[in-house]
C-alpha cells in the first residue's frame, strides 16, 4: 500500500482534548478502510505565517498513513467538511520515518534548554543578532555590523574620488535628462 505523511491544522479555540478526537476519528476512518496509523503526533499550538479563517494560530497533528489512496480521500473529504480543521496536507512519501519527526525533536531540545546554550539569537558566547564575542548585528570583538571591541563597522564608507565624479556611465546611469521639444499638437492641420 502507499505510504503518507499528513499534517492538519484545527482552529485555535478548539482544547487540545478536541484536536485529540480529530484524530482519533480520522484515525478510525483510514482503519475502517483497510489502512492503518503507523504514527500520530500532536505538535501543539502554533503561530500561523498570515491569517487563516479569521486564526492567528493553529493546532498542528501529523497521521503517518499506510492504507489505499481512495481510503485518505475519504479522510481529506471529511476533513474537508469539518470546520474545525482550517487546512490540511498529504504526501506521498517512499517510506515513513519511525523516529519523532523534527517538530517533536524541537520541543525535547526547547524543553532541555536548547543546544545553544542561554543565549540562543540574542548575545551569549556566539553572537547572533546582538552582541556576544562574535559579532552579529550589534557589538562583539569581530566587528559586525554595529562595530566590536575594535570600534567601527566592517563596512566602511568609500573616500570621495578626486577631479568630481569622473566616473563612466554604469548601465541605468542615464547622467543629466535633455531638454524636452516644446509641446506640439498633433492633430492634422495644427502648426505647432
Amino acid at each position: 500500500m502507499p505510504l503518507y505523511e499528513h499534517v492538519f491544522l484545527a482552529r485555535q479555540d478548539v482544547s487540545q482534548q478536541q484536536v485529540e478526537a480529530l484524530t482519533k476519528e480520522y484515525t478510525d476512518v483510514i482503519t475502517e478502510g483497510g489502512g492503518k496509523v503507523t504514527k500520530s503526533e500532536y505538535w501543539g499550538l502554533k503561530g500561523l505565517a498570515f491569517k487563516i479563517k479569521k486564526s492567528r494560530k493553529a493546532h498542528y497533528s501529523l497521521l503517518n498513513i499506510d492504507a489505499p489512496a481512495a481510503v485518505v480521500a475519504e479522510m481529506e473529504r471529511r476533513m474537508g467538511l469539518s470546520t474545525d480543521v482550517i487546512r490540511f496536507l498529504t504526501l506521498r512519501v517512499d517510506e515513513l520515518e519511525t523516529e519523532p519527526s523534527v517538530m517533536m525533536r524541537k520541543q525535547d531540545r526547547d524543553e532541555r534548554g536548547g543546544e545553544r546554550g542561554a543565549g540562543g539569537f540574542r548575545g551569549g558566547d556566539r553572537g547572533g543578532f546582538r552582541g556576544g564575542d562574535r559579532g552579529g548585528f550589534r557589538g562583539g570583538d569581530r566587528g559586525g555590523f554595529g562595530g566590536g571591541a575594535e570600534g567601527g563597522s566592517t563596512f566602511r564608507a568609500r573616500p570621495p574620488r578626486e577631479g568630481g565624479d569622473s566616473r563612466p556611465p554604469r548601465d541605468g546611469d542615464r547622467g543629466p535628462r535633455p531638454p524636452r521639444p516644446p509641446f506640439r499638437d498633433n492633430k492634422p492641420g495644427s502648426e505647432g
